[in-house]
């Protein structure tokens, strides 16, 4: 199996909704965001998948070594090997790359964040060092693009966090700031246990109006030089808006269900956001 077919494998395989705005893009490009989400699913899998922590970060620390070694030009596994080929194409920074892997070992070192400014640290790591670099991938010319990557990857990631609430729970680990959770009057013990309430209800619909509201302001920022190109994102961004919307109008019921978007309904999504251009 060829290093692309290797990545284009490990990204279908994933389900996720990235997937379907990587089909609207030139072959090149394709190949190029293709690479860079395997990347992401590797590491982050390691994570997931590893119950024994030192492993983990042996692992992450492999993955460290791999990375320095791509830009060095000799790297040895099938994602990085169909990734090199793009970093100097794309200006793709070592430094993003190593962030993703940092935000990957946060959730080695922490299962709680105290507050928003916390939360958001980690989201930069695991998340708006992502959408920058697909961003320089889809084709960006201007500054402000790249600030606008930055915050519509922070909002994927709010979504992600209220979807994931109950299966993350599951795992020992909370997202939403403890700061939030006393304001609300929910507790952890709330959230590890799946107890559904009002106050848990009033807790929810603050992070969607709070993730809304970073897909605005992302989308305040994007050029309209630059939005032609970057369609992928607001693909996804219709994706997820729509994700969000489905978990509003089934009641925040994210405690013991994960709230999905069915295949064609992503690439219906997908496919309007492509032809309003």
């Amino acid at each position: 199996m060829s290093p692309d077919a290797y990545c284009q494998q490990k990204t279908a395989q994933s389900g996720s909704s990235f997937y379907y705005s990587f089909l609207f893009l030139p072959p090149e490009r394709r190949r190029a965001i293709t690479a860079l989400y395997a990347f992401c699913r590797e590491v982050d899998d390691t994570v997931d998948d590893c119950t024994d922590q030192g492993i983990a970060r042996t692992k992450l620390a492999w993955w460290r070594g791999e990375v320095a070694t791509m830009f060095d030009g000799k790297p040895s596994h099938p994602v990085m090997l169909a990734l090199q080929p793009h970093l100097v194409t794309y200006t793709l920074e070592q430094r993003h790359l190593q962030a993703i892997i940092d935000g990957m070992e946060m959730d080695l070192d922490q299962t709680r964040y105290l507050d928003y400014p916390a939360l958001r640290s980690y989201c930069w790591h695991v998340a708006s060092v992502v959408g920058i670099l697909s961003a320089s991938i889809f084709g960006a010319t201007q500054p402000e693009t790249l600030l606008y990557a930055e915050k519509l990857g922070h909002a994927f990631q709010l979504t992600n966090i209220i979807r994931d609430v109950g299966e993350d729970a599951r795992k020992g680990r909370i997202y939403l700031p403890i700061s939030e959770l006393q304001q609300f009057g929910v507790t952890a013990a709330d959230l590890l246990n799946a107890r559904h309430s009002d106050k848990f209800d009033n807790l929810m619909r603050f992070q969607v109006a709070r993730a809304q509201a970073a897909y605005d302001e992302a989308f305040a920022l994007l050029p309209k030089a630059d939005r032609r190109a970057q369609r992928p994102g607001l693909m996804m961004a219709a994706i997820y808006r729509t994700l969000l919307s489905e978990v509003e109008r089934d009641g925040y019921h994210v405690l013991t269900q994960r709230i999905s978007l069915t295949p064609i309904r992503k690439l219906w999504l997908a496919w309007k956001t492509y032809i309003r251009g």
